[in-house]
């Protein structure tokens, strides 16, 4: 297996921990990612992108083609909705034999209709299921991955320091791992959000959280419920479309996804009044006070 030159696509938070984390691993790291096309993007997010790749070390490249047509191991870091379109896209180009590692959270229907691209491409498909959130961990954030290819590639990933475990030679096992436990995290991180809310509005924030305390002692409800408005604040666009994934995986499993749904509304909600600058002069590190606030005035 032949992981020489390393292409990431997409070079947000995730491409970003990716790309330094494996650059002294490979040959070559190089990026492609919508915010670089030399066309279509912003001059100033352009530059700022590229100055960061710079910095960092990374090479990028012209476009989506040359990068597949020059790497020999593919990583695909970009939103949940894009998870197909990027395999579309990418699958003429591939090198025969690239091995296409998806990190991106889809539904297991999603991720059979992108394997079959990337192989009848000629690529080698591996799916992954990133099973919390990448910036605490770095490369060595949990992962599950399956396909063929994903024994052989899990050994060499682990080698590199990353904490990978293959668990199916099928594409869609390691995505509903991945998918069922997004309905339980996000759905904790949309209820909290609803829950302090509403109880700050009402003022019985003093009273509710120390019966969730009491109910279940060994969670910081206070820290808890600051790192999931701000995550959310942050990252709700992403969190929606992942659920909206989610949503999909419960579609495929015969059921009506009414909570997951639900919950990639409230993500959706949030990443609004986020975008609409609410949460601008909420400072790093505030409570979560902090951001119910701001949600109240913004009503």
């Amino acid at each position: 297996m032949q992981l020489d030159t390393l292409g990431l696509i997409g070079y947000g938070e995730v491409g970003k921990t990716f790309a330094n984390g494996l650059k002294n691993q490979v040959g070559r790291v190089q990026v492609w990612d919508l915010k670089l096309d030399p066309v279509n993007a912003p001059p100033l997010v352009r530059s700022q992108e590229q100055a960061h790749a710079d910095r960092a070390g990374v090479q990028t490249c012209a476009s989506l083609q040359a990068l597949c047509e020059t790497s020999d191991f593919i990583i695909s870091a970009v939103t949940a909705s894009s998870t197909l379109v990027v395999a579309r896209d990418a699958a003429p180009y591939l090198r025969p034999g690239a091995i296409f590692l998806d990190l991106n959270s889809a539904s297991p229907g999603t991720k059979q209709q992108a394997a079959a691209l990337i192989d009848a491409a000629g690529g080698h498909y591996v799916e992954a299921g990133v099973m919390t959130s990448v910036p605490p961990y770095g490369i060595r954030v949990p992962m599950f991955l399956g396909g063929a290819m994903a024994t052989a590639l899990a050994e060499r990933l682990r080698a590199w320091g990353m904490d990978v475990k293959a668990v199916s030679a099928d594409i869609g096992v390691a995505s509903a791992i991945k998918m069922c436990r997004s309905v339980m995290i996000k759905g904790l991180e949309a209820l909290v959000i609803e829950s302090y809310t509403t109880a700050r509005q009402y003022g019985v924030e003093g009273h509710m959280i120390p019966t969730l305390a009491e109910t279940f002692p060994s969670i910081d409800w206070q820290q808890t419920g600051a790192y999931f408005f701000s995550r959310v604040a942050q990252h709700g666009q992403r969190r929606a479309e992942e659920m909206r994934e989610a949503a999909n995986t419960v579609r495929e499993a015969g059921f009506e996804p009414l909570m997951a749904a639900a919950i990639a509304e409230k993500h959706q909600w949030v990443s609004q009044c986020s975008q609409a600058g609410v949460f601008a002069d909420v400072p790093k590190g505030a409570i979560w006070q902090d951001y119910a606030d701001r949600l109240l005035k913004a009503r």
